[in-house]
């Protein structure tokens, strides 16, 4: 059977009206915290904030074998990415095209 998306989706009657459905939604604004925002309280951060008393601990592993930095976006690939090698070094499939 064919559906027509250009059909309406409701019939009057299944229709709610704007003030039922602003009930169902929880308001953002009030004072609750979800249990998920709650492990994160600091997650909230503005763009622009002044984030240099921060430290951050990563962890930085050496080039592996079967990788190479593409020397015109400089990210790091497996070797299956390598279209060409330049003079000054490899060169991935997304940079050649």
């Amino acid at each position: 059977m064919a559906t027509d998306y250009d059909a309406p989706r409701k019939s009057e009657d299944e229709s709610e009206s704007i003030e039922a459905l602003k009930e169902r939604v929880p308001d953002k604004m009030s004072g609750s915290v979800d249990a998920e925002d709650a492990d994160n309280p600091g997650g909230f951060e503005l763009p622009g904030a002044d984030l240099s008393d921060m430290e951050l601990d990563v962890v930085v592993l050496p080039p592996q074998e079967d990788e190479f930095t593409c020397v015109s976006c400089f990210l790091v690939k497996h070797r299956s990415q390598v279209d060409h090698e330049d003079s000054i070094g490899f060169i991935c499939r997304d940079c050649a095209a």
